[in-house]
């Protein structure tokens, strides 16, 4: 059997956008999408001395020991945004927030039954901005790109197949890690696939009971076929129905994301793509900007048999929610085991 285990190394930045800090300034709708800015620049921060500005407002003190007030309110007042404001606000995978989230994952590959052993890397980033829909509906947009460096000479499997360069002999599915194999063995590196998701989510949370926040959206994904080596991608068109639902605690967030990837059109000559990736989430709160918890993928491969369909990997990190500048930036690091893996 084949394990591996995988770090992940995170950084997220976020900012509020700024035509829709306009209309709550002004009252009035906007017919164009959101631009990605910082709100004008205000001297009311939280932490500042009575020496480095003027004091706060009594409605701006209220909204800053407030860490769930509502963004729109805060900024419709003239205040500016706590960190631990932000920082909640970066919790709701949902939120009404422009994100631009930076994650590399280092991947440990071993083969039990040679004790061949190698390393894959893949850098993904994620662009994600709201856009209004209606007074009640959001649309969360997702653009995602990857950097893969998989442990594998496209040059020797070329070769290797006799057939004509650029013909690869399977496909490596998003998110997975090919068996390092001695014989096309060295390194490639390049860009990877794209992906889009699209989440259509209602602008309001709804509370339940016990203070919490529970959130949701459904759409759809589509995954294009930009790998720069065939090693590196599917070579395949693909999209699928996407949903996901979080629960926003005091102390515990909780849910899962889930994305089908089925392909519709790309080279005949690879393999079909029919993927499920289901990323779990569970975090515990330590303080307002601090949390601990992670966020694995399971991923299901439905083109395989029984058992080999699943991996399974469960993990644990932290991550802790920072200001540079004006800059709300969050940074993680988290550990994963594959628990479960296919034995192909």
């Amino acid at each position: 059997m084949k394990k591996y285990i995988t770090v992940v190394i995170l950084a997220s930045l976020s900012w509020v956008p700024i035509t829709h800090a306009g209309l709550l300034l002004t009252g009035q709708d906007s017919p164009e999408l959101p631009e990605m800015g910082m709100a004008e620049e205000s001297t009311q921060l939280l932490g500042m001395s009575s020496g480095d500005a003027p004091a706060m407002s009594e409605q701006c003190l209220a909204f800053a020991k407030d860490p769930d007030a509502d963004l729109g309110e805060v900024l419709k007042a003239g205040c500016e945004p706590t960190l631990a404001q932000m920082s909640a606000l970066m919790d709701n995978p949902l939120g009404n927030v422009a994100m631009w989230m930076n994650q590399y994952d280092s991947y440990h590959l071993k083969n039990d039954a040679t004790g061949k052993e190698a390393i894959q890397g893949n850098y993904m980033g994620i662009l994600q901005f709201p856009t209004s829909v209606n007074e009640d509906w959001n649309l969360i947009n997702r653009v995602i790109y990857n950097v893969a460096s998989a442990p594998l000479s496209q040059r020797k499997v070329d070769n290797l197949t006799n057939n004509p360069p650029g013909t690869p002999p399977g496909h490596i599915n998003p998110g997975s890690q090919p068996a390092p194999l001695d014989l096309v063995k060295g390194r490639t590196t390049d860009f990877g696939d794209m992906y889009y998701v699209g989440l259509f989510s209602k602008k309001e949370p709804t509370y339940l009971d016990n203070g919490a926040k529970f959130v949701w959206g459904l759409g759809f994904d589509v995954g294009l076929p930009t790998a720069q080596e065939d090693v590196l991608g599917t070579g395949k068109w693909t999209v699928g129905p996407s949903a996901l639902a979080v629960y926003l605690g005091e102390k515990w967030k909780g849910g899962a994301l889930l994305t089908n990837y089925w392909d519709f059109a790309g080279d005949s000559d690879r393999d079909d793509v029919r993927l499920s990736n289901l990323q779990y989430l569970y975090y515990y709160s330590l303080d307002e900007t601090t949390s601990i918890g992670a966020g694995p993928n399971i991923i299901i491969d439905w083109e395989q048999d029984g058992s080999d369909r699943f991996t399974v990997p469960v993990g644990l990190g932290i991550n802790k929610t920072v200001n540079f500048g004006k800059l709300p930036i969050r940074f993680g690091f988290e550990a994963m085991y594959s628990a479960h893996r296919p034995d192909r």
